[in-house]
């Protein structure tokens, strides 16, 4: 078994944000259980909502989840193999991104992973930092953006810095009112269903009560201002790109 000192970081403290990325739901798929559990751990100490599943049978249906924002894939997976996974889902046009994270380091494999549609491919062992570092840089790539900072209107944020300003004053937010608003302002001008928003913010998780989006939503209005988030009724909440 591979011991989790060969992947140094992954129990390393970290401050608050310091790698939080654009994306929030993560699909990790990873038959490790010590490795998986660090990477879970890590990831939602970042504010990150994480699905993991070991298996390549279950991992195949996993992807296709409309809620999944990006993909962790392992290759060497029990019963079926990750490049079989990642060619049959680009095969059906999805468009979800994948960083492939594998022992395998040999460049015909690498060849063969970027080509079957990976969109970054890590070796292991690898830095958690590195890891945060090429979730951000995938998630500009997907979204259209050449840096962190994304503006709308008076709202500014920078998902690398992890700083939130409103009318040009800075505003403290909770990691989870902070990935909310991030998710918005990568939407502005489209209305995001509460239930996209829901499976986005917690995954898989049953427990999360019903309230709970309101009960975030009605926090960063507080903090910025309540026309910043409108609420379209019956369907979910826009971040209007004329917003002043």
């Amino acid at each position: 078994m591979r011991r989790l000192d060969h992947f140094p970081g992954y129990f390393a403290p970290y401050a608050p944000f310091a790698t939080l990325g654009a994306f929030v739901h993560i699909l990790l798929i990873e038959d490790d259980p010590l490795l998986g559990k660090a990477i879970q751990r890590a990831l939602e100490q970042l504010a990150y909502t994480l699905t993991w599943v070991r298996d390549g049978r279950e991992a195949m249906a996993a992807v296709n989840d409309p809620s999944v924002d990006l993909i962790l894939l392992d290759l060497g997976l029990p019963n079926r193999d990750g490049f079989e996974i990642l060619t049959e889902a680009r095969g059906r046009r999805l468009r979800t991104p994948i960083i492939v994270m594998t022992a395998r380091d040999d460049l015909e494999s690498r060849i063969r992973g970027l080509d079957a549609g990976a969109d970054d491919y890590m070796v292991k062992p690898f830095h958690l930092d590195e890891l945060a570092a090429r979730i951000r840089s995938t998630a500009r790539r997907a979204n259209g953006m050449a840096d962190n900072r994304i503006e709308v209107g008076p709202l500014v944020l920078n998902s690398a810095a992890v700083e939130v300003s409103y009318q040009g004053r800075k505003v403290e937010l909770s990691r989870r009112e902070f990935a909310l608003l991030q998710y918005l302002m990568e939407r502005a001008g489209r209305v995001v269903r509460r239930e996209q928003l829901e499976s986005s913010l917690y995954g898989w998780d049953n427990d999360v009560g019903s309230g709970a989006l309101d009960v975030l939503v009605h926090g960063l209005r507080r903090k910025l201002s309540f026309d910043a988030i409108k609420t379209v009724r019956g369907f979910g909440y826009t971040i209007p790109l004329d917003h002043s």
